[in-house]
This record gives structure tokens, C-alpha cells and sequence, in this order.
């Protein structure tokens, strides 16, 4: 019986080969994210803005066991991001923070009235991402305040709504 569930990993690709071994894995049927991001790049004679990879030879895909050396045999893929030899997955929650910090919005399936004060959150970018506090304070649409528990004393932050995950 064929494992059915899934779980991210990175894998990593030819050098500026990203946008091709996505078409690849799409055309394989290979559940994939390709974070692209709008840079500006400077030549001798012009300026223009180009969409490339957040992050250069990586892409993530959601496999399960079955599709493990589909994918690695894939056109363009390299290996594994592994961890003493064995492909380390990555959790989902990275991902959409990933999703959550290009999209700069704040997540679809949290409307207005989950914004209570009291409620868990965590971090889940930026320099203190996995840090987890309390929601304390509501300050117009795109702000909250975050108090946060560090060796026994209390942190308010300022932080923008998009960078929190409710737990």
C-alpha cells in the first residue's frame, strides 16, 4: 500500500535552472513552490525589473515516499537537502510563512473577529520568527501589539499582522 501522505522538502536545483525544473516537475505532476520575487537589476545601459527565485537553486515540493526518486529524477533537480543523508522535511507552517511574508497580506482564512486580544500567536518572520506571546492589543488594520514571555520578563512588540500566525 502506497504511503499516501505528504511532506515538504527542498531540493536543490541547477544554477539558474529554478523556472525550468518547475515547468519539469509540473509536467511530471509533481506538487511544487517556487518562491519568486520583483528585483530590480542594474545593467550598463538600463534598469529593469526582473522576477527570479527568493531563493537561488531551491525549490520546495510536497511528495510523498512514491514520488521520492520521481522527483529526484527529474530534469535539472541535483539532490536533497539532507541532514546525515537522510532528506529532511519541512514544515508546512515555514511554508506559508513563506507564502504569507511574498504575498505581504494578511492571510485569507483569519477574519476580522479572530483578532482578539488574549489570543496565542507566533512570529513567523522576520529576526524574531518562533518566538510565541499573547495578542494584547489591536492597533488599526495592518498592526498588532504581541507580549512576549523572554527570560522571565515581559516584551510588547509592535508587530505588522502579517507576520503572526495564530496557534
Amino acid at each position: 500500500m502506497s504511503d499516501i501522505k505528504k511532506s515538504w522538502y527542498a531540493i536543490y536545483v541547477k544554477s539558474r535552472a529554478e523556472k525550468k525544473v518547475a515547468l519539469e516537475l509540473e509536467y511530471n505532476n509533481i506538487d511544487y513552490y517556487l518562491p519568486l520575487i520583483k528585483r530590480l537589476k542594474q545593467w550598463s545601459d538600463r534598469r529593469k525589473w526582473v522576477e527570479g527565485p527568493l531563493f537561488n537553486s531551491y525549490i520546495f515540493v510536497h511528495i510523498n515516499k512514491d514520488e521520492y526518486y520521481k522527483t529526484l529524477n527529474t530534469l535539472g533537480v541535483v539532490k536533497y537537502i539532507t541532514f546525515d543523508g537522510t532528506a529532511v522535511s519541512i514544515p508546512e507552517q515555514q511554508i506559508m510563512a513563506i507564502k504569507l511574508y511574498l504575498e505581504d497580506k494578511d492571510p485569507d482564512n483569519i477574519n476580522e473577529s479572530d483578532w482578539t486580544p488574549g489570543r496565542k500567536v507566533e512570529i513567523i518572520s522576520g529576526s524574531l520568527s518562533g518566538l510565541q506571546g499573547e495578542l494584547i492589543e489591536i492597533n488599526g488594520k495592518s498592526k498588532v501589539k504581541v507580549e512576549i514571555e523572554a527570560v522571565n520578563e515581559s516584551l510588547v512588540i509592535q508587530i505588522p499582522r502579517n507576520k503572526l500566525l495564530f496557534i
